[in-house]
C-alpha cells in the first residue's frame, strides 16, 4: 500500500496470479484543507483520529514443539498413519470417541422444529424430506452446504430433546452415507463441506451414535475415521482459503477425539495457523471482506476450542489471539440494534446469533472503526440510547480468489439511529436459492442495490458469475479525521473516499464526502464526480444516487420534489433533502427490497437522485437531518 498526498491509498491488487501477501497497516490520518463548503476548516486544534495498534498475524508463531514432535509431524504430513508413529508395535485401537463435546453454539430452534415435521428449513425456503434427492441437480447451493455440511445438526440439537432427535438424525445420515459411499467429486466432497461435516459428526457425536443399531454405529464411527482420512490428502485442494481453514478445523478436531490422534492434530495445527494466516489481514478481517466469512471463520474456531476443552487440552496461544483478531472487525458491523449490516452478500443477521457468537469466543472488545484491508469505516455519535451508526464501505471489492458473493459496493452507507435502521444495502445474495430465488444473485450484488452513486446504470465493478468480479474499482482513496462542523463549532466525524471504478469507461472518479455530527443529528454528505484524467471527455452521462430505506420507514416526498420526510417504525422523524442546483435532478421514489439474516426479502422503499452529468465532473450534495425522537 501507499499513500498519495494527504490521502490513504488503499489498492486492489490486479490479477490473481500475483501472490496473495498482506500488505502492511495504512494509517488513515489526514491533516490538511480539502473540505466542502459548507464545513467550516478545521482549526489546529481539532483532533486527527490516528489507528492504535491492534494485534497482527506477525504477532504469533506456530506452537512450540520439540524435536521429536517436529518429526512426527513431518513423518505424519508425508503420510505415515499415526498409529504407527503412535505405537508402531501395537495392535491399532478400535475405533471409538475419546470425549464428548458441549456444542457451543446452539442451532435455531424453528429449524429444528422444521426437521422434525419433515422439512429442511434454509434460507428462508423448504424442502421436504421425504423428497430429498443427493443426485438431483436442482438442490441449490444453500440446501447444498446445509446438507454436506450438516449444518443441521445444530437445529435439531436445539429443538428438543436427544433421545427423540435421534431417529431423525441416524436416517438422514444413513441416507447421506448410501449416497457417498465413498469419497468422490463434486461439492459433497469440497474440502469446506467435508470439514464441517466432520466437525457436525464429532461435535454432535451422542446425536448420532446413541442408537440401538450396533451395525450402524460401526458404519458412522468408520465414515469418521475415512473422512478425517481423507481430509488428511485433500485439505490443501481447498476451495477457497475458508474451505481449507474449516478442512484444517477438522483435522486437528479429529486429532483430539479420535485414537492414536496426536500425530494428526500436531499436522493439523501447523496447517490451520498457515491457513488462518492467509485468510485474514492484519487488522482481523478476512481478505473476502465478507461479514459472512468473517462469521464462520469465527464459528469454526469456537467449535474447535469446545473440542480441545473437551479433551482437557489447551489449545495453541495462537487460536484465541485470532479470534480476538476476528470479533472487532465483525463488532464494527453491527447497528444500534445489534445486527449486522449487509455488505459482500449477507443479510441483516439478527443480533442474538451475533451474541451468542461473541459470548462463545470469550472476547470482550470495541468495535473496531478504522479498519483499512477489512475496508469498513465505522462511525457512532449521540447519547448511547439514540447513537447514530454509520458503516461505510471505503476500500476496494475482493479480489476473485477470495470472493464468495462478491459485490461492487464501493462507497456505499448503511446508517441507523438507535435501534431504528434508517439507510441500508439489499444484501442477501449469499441467501440466493432459498426464499430468494438464484436469479436474482447477480442483481442483489449489483452496486444499483447498494446506498451509492452509479453511472449509466452500469457497475463499479463488473460482477461475474459464480461469485466473481472483475474489472473496475482498483484503489481507493480514504481520509479520515474529526472536524468543527459550523460556526457553533460542533465536532463532526468526516471520511472523504474517492474510487477509480469508472475512470476507464467514463473518465470520471467518484468520490464520496460524509460528515457526521458527534450529537448524531444529522448526516451531511456529498458525491462528486471528477475528471479523471487531464483531457475530460465531452458530452453528459446519466447517474443515480441511491439511498434503500430499511423496512418500515415510511418515506413522504415534498411538494418541490427535493426533500422526503422519513417516519422510522419508532416514531421517531427524519429528514433528507437534495442540494443539487441543477433544474434536471431530483428526488424520486421507487420500489426496493432488504433481505434480513434469515435469507427472507422484505419489500421497501428507496430514494433516487438522478439526472444527467457532464463529462466534466458535477456535484451533489445531499442531507439526512434528525426531526424528532421518540
Amino acid at each position: 500500500m501507499a499513500e498519495r498526498g494527504e490521502l490513504g491509498l488503499l489498492p486492489r491488487q490486479a490479477g490473481d496470479e500475483k501472490p496473495d501477501t498482506p500488505a502492511p497497516a495504512l494509517p488513515l490520518t489526514a491533516s490538511g484543507s480539502g473540505d466542502a463548503a459548507y464545513i467550516t476548516n478545521a482549526t489546529a486544534a481539532d483532533r486527527v483520529i490516528e489507528p492504535g495498534r491492534a494485534l497482527a498475524l506477525a504477532d504469533f508463531a506456530p506452537p512450540s514443539l520439540g524435536a521429536g514432535e517436529r518429526l512426527v509431524r513431518l513423518a505424519y504430513r508425508l503420510g505415515v498413519p499415526g498409529g504407527v508413529l503412535r505405537s508402531p508395535f501395537r495392535k491399532a485401537p478400535r475405533a471409538r470417541l475419546l470425549a464428548t463435546v458441549e456444542n457451543p453454539l446452539p442451532g435455531q430452534r424453528a429449524a429444528g422444529t422444521a426437521l422434525r415435521a419433515g422439512w429442511l428449513a434454509v434460507c428462508g425456503g423448504r424442502l421436504a424430506l421425504g423428497d430429498l434427492d443427493y443426485a438431483s441437480k436442482t438442490i441449490t447451493p444453500p440446501f447444498e452446504r446445509a446438507l454436506h455440511g450438516f449444518r443441521w445438526l445444530d437445529d435439531l440439537a436445539a429443538s428438543g430433546p436427544r433421545e427423540t432427535g435421534t431417529a431423525i438424525a441416524e436416517r438422514l445420515l444413513a441416507d447421506w452415507l448410501e449416497a457417498h459411499p465413498r469419497p468422490g467429486k463434486g461439492v459433497a466432497w469440497s474440502v469446506g463441506n467435508t470439514g464441517q461435516r466432520l466437525l457436525a459428526w464429532l461435535i454432535h457425536a451422542p446425536l448420532i451414535l446413541s442408537g440401538h443399531d450396533k451395525a450402524f454405529r460401526g458404519q458412522v464411527l468408520a465414515a469418521l475415521d475415512g473422512t478425517a482420512r481423507w481430509l488428511d490428502r485433500h485439505v490443501g485442494k481447498a476451495e477457497d482459503r475458508l474451505g481449507e481453514v474449516a478442512g484444517w478445523c477438522a483435522i486437528v478436531a479429529a486429532g483430539l477425539l479420535l485414537p492414536e490422534g496426536k500425530p494428526r492434530r500436531l499436522y493439523g495445527e501447523a496447517g490451520l495457523l498457515r491457513a488462518m494466516g492467509e485468510l485474514i489481514g492484519d487488522d482481523g478481517g478476512v481478505l473476502s471482506r465478507s461479514p459472512l466469512a468473517q462469521i464462520e471463520a469465527i464459528e469454526l474456531l469456537v467449535r474447535l476450542s469446545a473440542c480441545y476443552r473437551a479433551t482437557r487440552r489447551d489449545p495453541p496461544e495462537a487460536i484465541p489471539a485470532m479470534l480476538a483478531l476476528l470479533v472487532p472487525p465483525l463488532l464494527g458491523l453491527l447497528h444500534g440494534d445489534g445486527g449486522l449490516s449487509n455488505w459482500q452478500g449477507a443479510g441483516g443477521i439478527e443480533a442474538a446469533r451475533i451474541d451468542a457468537l461473541v459470548a462463545a469466543s470469550g472476547v470482550r472488545a470495541r468495535p473496531l472503526r478504522e479498519a483499512r484491508q477489512w475496508g469498513y469505516q465505522r462511525a457512532s455519535a449521540g447519547p448511547p440510547r439514540t447513537a447514530t451508526v454509520l458503516v461505510f464501505d471505503a476500500a476496494p471489492p475482493p479480489l476473485a480468489r477470495h470472493a464468495r458473493h462478491g459485490c461492487a459496493s464501493t462507497l456505499a452507507f448503511e446508517l441507523s439511529a438507535g435501534k431504528q435502521r434508517l439507510v441500508v444495502n439489499c444484501g442477501g445474495a449469499a441467501f440466493a436459492g432459498g426464499a430468494i430465488p438464484v436469479r436474482l444473485a447477480q442483481g442483489l450484488r449489483a452496486t444499483a442495490a447498494h446506498s451509492t452513486l452509479a453511472l449509466d446504470d452500469t457497475n463499479s465493478t463488473a460482477v461475474l458469475i459464480n461469485g466473481r468480479l472483475g474489472a473496475g474499482v482498483d484503489e481507493v482513496e480514504v481520509e479520515r479525521r474529526q472536524v468543527v462542523a459550523d460556526a457553533g463549532r460542533r465536532g463532526a466525524t468526516r471520511i472523504e473516499a474517492a474510487h477509480d471504478g469508472y475512470a476507464p469507461r467514463f473518465g470520471l472518479t467518484h468520490r464520496r464526502i460524509l460528515l457526521l455530527r458527534d450529537d448524531g443529528g444529522e448526516l451531511v454528505g456529498e458525491d462528486q464526480l471528477v475528471p479523471s484524467g487531464r483531457r475530460g471527455k465531452r458530452g453528459k452521462v446519466g447517474f443515480a444516487i441511491r439511498f434503500h430505506l430499511a423496512p418500515g420507514v415510511e418515506p413522504y416526498l415534498s411538494e418541490d420534489g427535493r426533500g422526503v420526510a422519513l417516519a422510522l417504525p419508532d416514531g421517531s422523524h427524519w429528514q433528507f433533502r437534495s442540494g443539487a442546483r441543477d433544474d434536471g435532478v431530483g428526488v424520486a421514489l421507487d420500489d426496493s427490497l432488504w433481505v434480513d439474516g434469515q435469507g427472507r426479502p422484505q419489500a421497501t422503499k428507496q430514494l433516487v437522485i438522478s439526472g444527467m452529468v457532464s463529462r466534466g465532473g458535477g456535484s451533489f450534495p445531499w442531507v439526512f437531518k434528525r426531526m424528532r425522537d421518540v
